[in-house]
């Protein structure tokens, strides 16, 4: 490594705390840090330009499940966990909103919609019969003062859409502008005293003698403490943790003259979803149709997947008009056979947080507090 006096004393100055990842978890993560400990240094390395996972390339949902997806979820886990999840999505997103400002974020309380095809039947009314049950269970988690699902159907006509026989809307659910999110939070880690290093790729990382050093392609760092905050890329740094990748990819077309919905959408068990964000259609999803193939840490498109969104777009949610397609994109998710994130100590002076299952927008915020708490309670409890 060139590096100058300046440089090593600066730049590369021993940390209290190096987090890797500047997704949402790791942000929340350093904010929570220097809140805590406003005299520690803390150091977020990010692999690349930006932050490069999912955070910056979500379609922006403020979600905690539509109905078939919360049927489908809680079948996996005990009742009390289930709930736990669901409120620590509601509390994630309160948080996100509380911390970084509604109107900084592009945040707008729409609410969202489910969509049903007549060959559906069966999910829809697997999803009736559960609506009043779900409308009881989770009134008391997220502080709902009105009903928070209903049939809609009414709504199918004047949306414009063909071939959706049923909707069931979301009333607290919304819609953020990811970009005007992960800015803001940026700005905020920089100005509570975070030190924020874009283009620095972890590659491996040592413990010894109560401390951690932390090795990049040209770079090394010696901090207390080590938090890995990078998804489904953690497993480069952490093989055996139990998490499997999941892309997303995603579209948007070209502006649209008069598109008739501002909410936002799920289909096929929220396995796809769009939106309207400036008069474009933001469609993504569809991994559903190609799990083994879609199981991947690449960041490219796949024509089979930019096929069937297409489709979806042209035969049932914009029939009959022409809608060309501005560019494409891909996030990498991560899931797992459990619903709670994972937020564990794995070493001395190293801790993780990953796994929030696609719903890295509502869990992120809690994710990367809990672990920041998680590491200052080591402290307290004066141990690594």
């Amino acid at each position: 490594m060139n590096l100058s006096y300046w440089e090593k004393s600066s730049f590369l100055a021993d940390a209290d705390y190096v987090i890797v990842g500047a997704g949402i978890v790791g942000l929340f993560a350093a904010i929570t840090l220097k809140k805590e400990q406003p005299l520690a240094r803390v150091v977020l390395l990010e692999r690349s330009f930006l932050p490069s996972g999912a955070s910056t390339k979500s379609a922006g949902f403020a979600c905690f499940g539509s109905i078939s997806e919360l049927i489908e979820q809680e079948q996996t886990c005990s009742k009390s966990e289930f709930l736990s999840v669901i409120q620590q999505r509601w509390q994630g997103l309160n948080l996100l909103i509380s911390t970084l400002g509604a109107e900084q974020i592009g945040f707008e309380s729409c609410g969202g919609y489910e969509l049903f095809t007549p060959d559906e039947t069966e999910l829809y009314q697997a999803c009736i019969a559960k609506l009043n049950y779900y409308n009881d269970l989770l009134k008391e988690h997220i502080g709902a003062t009105a009903p928070i699902f209903s049939i809609a159907d009414e709504r199918i006509k004047e949306f414009g859409f063909k071939g959706i026989e049923h909707l069931i809307f979301n009333a607290y659910e919304g819609k953020i502008d990811a970009g005007k999110m992960m800015q803001t939070l940026i700005a905020k880690a920089r100005n509570v005293g975070v030190d924020l290093f874009f283009g620095a790729e972890v590659l491996s990382y040592q413990t010894q003698n109560n401390q951690v050093n932390i090795s990049g392609a040209n770079f090394e760092i010696m901090a207390k403490k080590i938090l890995i905050a990078t998804n489904a890329f953690a497993k480069q740094l952490l093989p055996n943790l139990s998490i499997v990748p999941g892309r997303g990819q995603v579209l948007i077309t070209k502006p649209i003259q008069n598109i008739k919905f501002n909410s936002t959408f799920h289909y096929q068990k929220g396995y796809f979803y769009f939106r309207n964000i400036d008069n474009r259609i933001l469609i993504g999803g569809g991994r559903n149709l190609f799990f083994e193939q879609e199981q991947s840490t690449e960041m490219h498109n796949t024509e089979n997947i930019l096929s069937s969104l297409k489709t979806l777009l042209s035969d049932k949610i914009c029939p009959n008009q022409l809608i060309e397609i501005d560019y494409a994109w891909s996030g990498i998710m991560a899931f797992g056979d459990q619903l709670q994130p994972i937020i564990e100590k794995i070493a001395e002076g190293v801790f993780v947080a990953v796994r929030c299952n696609g719903m890295g927008i509502a869990m992120g915020s809690k994710t990367g507090e809990s672990l920041a708490k998680l590491a200052l309670a080591a402290d307290l409890n004066g141990i690594n």
